[in-house]
């Protein structure tokens, strides 16, 4: 059978409509996870579903070694939505964040180059810089990138030296940890797996300053939060830091196995051919749902109510005024609830109710419900909640 990695809740799902699930004896479930922010359109979403249909009837999977007509329209389109100028498909989050970090080392590699292929600097400029409680992957190298001493687990040692950590909001720390050796700065926007925590932005445009004054790039890891998910497109446009790179997954083809990085300035032409490649990256199949995620998200209003949901959801748990509710936080539909229970245990009573939560934490419960979440849908679930946490 499955390897039991997950730990999976005793459920088997069987179908969905919206932010509504169904499982294998007909009982119906609230979804406040989305497949952990992936199924932003919800589930069996009619203008998805049409165009996946009509895709595989035409052609699933093309080699790189070519182009495919959705993989150049996708292309076109998300780059212009996001103001970038170059992007690599790959299948996941973590795929996405690799480019990212071999496209910093080469770039890093490269500033330090004369003409003549020398380095120009006696140490190599070849370290990230991440924040404390961020989250980048599960790969050795993202999971080294991840600044969690928890996953950073012995039985996979040894882990890729070139990692440096600061906390968000640390100030003091900014010119001791950027020097000449920092070729990235690698950022959330809002750290999901570390406790859905908000990032300063005052901080954050500080620390993208000092890292570009000892010749860094800015990453913007938002595999989490971008495609819509905390209100715009791009999280990174809200903390206003311009980032060179942006990696984005989960959501970007609605639950199509899918991830990009994206680049521009100074580090649009630093891949070259046989650099970084990915054997199902940006198939037709996957860019023709994200064609469809991106016209959606793009509508008039669509990120104004996502904007709206989330304040509601967290106006009204805040509003219980629950001694067992420590805080409430979040942007659009990303949203944190520490609770003096266990997350966990939570978890598993809410499902059993009907309503499907995360967690972020031992303490925290994470909400990622689809973007297309209904008034009456978050009502129900909520209701559920407190029910759950209120005894």
């Amino acid at each position: 059978m499955i390897a039991n990695n997950y730990a999976s809740l005793p459920v088997v799902f069987a179908s969905g409509n919206g932010s509504t699930l169904k499982d294998i004896n007909g009982k119906e479930y609230i979804d406040f996870v989305s497949g952990i922010g992936v199924n932003c359109l919800g589930h069996n979403h009619p203008l998805l579903v049409e165009s996946v249909k009509k895709q595989v009837e035409r052609q699933i999977h093309i080699s790189n070694y070519y182009n495919s007509d959705q993989g150049l329209a996708f292309a076109k389109e998300l780059l212009e939505a996001t103001s970038m100028e170059r992007v690599f498909f790959g299948n996941s989050g973590a795929e996405a964040n690799e480019a990212a970090i071999k496209l910093a080392r080469k770039y890093g590699r490269i500033s330090c180059m004369t003409k003549d292929g020398s380095t120009t600097q006696e140490n190599p400029k070849n370290v990230i810089v991440t924040l404390k409680k961020s989250f980048h992957g599960r790969t050795i190298t993202t999971l080294k990138a991840t600044g969690q001493d928890k996953f950073h687990d012995e039985n996979f040692a040894p882990y890729p030296d070139g990692f440096r950590y600061i906390a968000a909001g640390d100030y003091d720390s900014l010119d001791k940890v950027f020097d000449k050796s920092v070729c990235a700065f690698m950022i959330e926007c809002v750290q999901g797996e570390g406790g859905v925590n908000l990032v300063d932005k005052d901080w954050a445009m500080t620390a993208a300053e000092v890292a570009r004054k000892v010749g860094a790039i800015v990453i913007c890891d938002e595999v989490q939060t971008g495609m819509g998910r905390t209100g715009s497109l791009l999280a990174s446009d809200d903390l206003g830091i311009n980032p060179e790179v942006v990696t984005l997954a989960k959501g970007i083809a609605g639950g199509i196995p899918m991830g990009a990085c994206l680049f521009r300035n100074k580090v649009r032409d630093i891949f070259v051919a046989g650099d970084h490649q990915s054997t199902f990256g940006g198939n037709p199949l996957a860019c023709a749902a994200g064609r469809v995620v991106l016209s959606e998200l793009g509508k008039t209003g669509f990120l104004e109510r996502v904007v709206s949901a989330g304040k509601a959801i967290r106006e009204t748990v805040r509003g219980w005024n629950l001694s067992c509710v420590k805080d409430v936080r979040g942007k659009g539909l990303m949203i944190g609830v520490d609770i003096v229970q266990s997350a966990f245990e939570v978890q598993k009573e809410c499902l059993s109710a009907g309503l499907c939560v995360s967690t972020a934490g031992a303490n925290t419960l994470r909400f990622l419900p689809p973007l297309v979440i209904t008034d009456e849908e978050i009502t129900k679930g909520l209701e559920i909640l407190r029910n759950v946490i209120d005894h």
